[in-house]
């Protein structure tokens, strides 16, 4: 059952990281040409943040988790791989030095990717919520 368990949570991971990666090809093409690269940043955390509660809402109650601590341990996972995710695609397919990988996660450099990943915690619990007493 736990085994069960795993794979269905290691197919969420992949399924929201290959959301986010064309996610962030569309900011790319269609809104960093129109509002910067900093503004498009800014703007995704909505939309990425969306996204991910979208995803999360059709997938995460088909787990089975009820607990508020394991759905909480759901999110930090989650938001674990994704920040994994984010840091493996920037240093090995970006090619991004370290310090330009650290920058994505500081909002004093107007990069918001920490308050998404934030966000992303607490979405399975929220979407629990909503679904039903938990």
């Amino acid at each position: 059952m736990i085994f069960v368990l795993v794979i269905r949570v290691v197919c969420l991971c992949l399924l929201l990281a290959a959301a986010e990666t064309l996610h962030g090809i569309a900011r790319t093409v269609f809104i960093v040409p129109r509002l910067g690269n900093r503004k498009a940043r800014q703007l995704s955390l909505f939309s990425g943040t969306l996204l991910a509660f979208i995803l999360c809402y059709f997938y995460v109650p088909g787990l089975g988790i009820h607990d508020q601590g394991t759905l909480l341990l759901l999110g930090l996972t989650l938001s674990l791989f994704m920040a994994g995710f984010d840091i493996t695609i920037a240093r090995l397919v970006m090619r991004s030095r370290w310090d330009a990988v650290w920058n994505d996660f500081h909002p004093a450099k107007g990069n918001w990717l920490i308050f998404g990943l934030l966000a992303l915690l607490f979405i399975p619990w929220i979407v629990m919520r909503l679904k039903g007493p938990l």
